[in-house]
């Protein structure tokens, strides 16, 4: 049975050991989103680290509705934050990438963009702040690639890369992180539909799946099957030739 405490207790000082290896005295720096990732992964550094060694950082794309989400979760955990509006660099490149292509974007590239953009910013408020940047993907999303590479899925380190969407939410529970945060719907704030809409299943499904094996409908775990498959090279290191001299 899964002991969200103790596997807590096992990550914060994971987070300390990791960090006294790549980056003593160094600060934890990850976008805010105001979901439970970024949430959870931001509460984790706090207790690990200290709240004035996390520095959060929101990213509207123009307008974020949610944005008063992460604006609670800053002030909850009582971190530093830096707002960075993507909004004028995601219109002035993709007007850009429109003008050398001579044809509208495809609507993955726009939906890609933005969260490059947005690890870009990350990156250069970590590069400016003696920071060391978080990766707040989860073992559920990694499995079948729903992450934007070089987006949401960069970063220096992993806090919940090996721990499904289900324990990722005790997880909150036992830090007592602000509910409606932890068990808000999961979106990816982009394309206006959630991500099991856009997974064609449910994280209760994929959970099970990922800790059983177990999986009722065959269609379902085909689509799983796939997914993950196509998508691995996303989890891997970038392939090199090897010239063998």
């Amino acid at each position: 049975m899964f002991d969200a405490k103790k596997v807590k207790d096992a990550c914060v000082q994971w987070i300390r050991d990791w960090f006294q290896e790549n980056g003593p005295g160094c600060n934890a720096v990850l976008g805010i989103s105001g979901g439970k990732d970024s949430s959870i992964c931001a509460a984790l550094c706090a207790e690990a680290l200290g709240r004035e060694r996390v520095i959060g950082v929101t990213m509207p794309n123009g307008i974020q509705p949610d944005i008063d989400d992460s604006v609670k979760l800053i002030n909850h955990l009582g971190i530093r934050s830096y707002n960075i509006n993507i909004g004028q660099s995601f219109d002035a490149l993709m007007k850009e990438v429109e003008a050398a292509l001579g044809h509208p974007a495809s609507d993955q590239t726009r939906i890609n963009m933005a969260p490059r953009l947005r690890m870009t910013a990350v990156y250069a408020v970590s590069q400016s702040n003696n920071g060391r940047v978080v990766n707040t993907c989860n073992l559920s999303e990694d499995w079948v690639g729903y992450s934007t590479r070089y987006g949401d899925a960069a970063g220096d380190f992993s806090p919940l890369g090996g721990l499904t969407v289900a324990e990722v939410l005790q997880i909150g529970e036992v830090l007592g992180l602000p509910h409606d945060l932890v068990h808000k719907t999961p979106s990816d704030g982009l394309c206006g539909k959630t991500d099991e809409d856009n997974l064609g299943f449910t994280y209760a499904v994929l959970d099970r799946y990922i800790r059983t094996g177990e999986c009722e409908d065959p269609d379902t775990k085909a689509l799983i099957d796939r997914k993950h498959v196509t998508n691995l090279f996303k989890l891997r290191p970038i392939p090199h030739f090897d010239p063998q001299v």
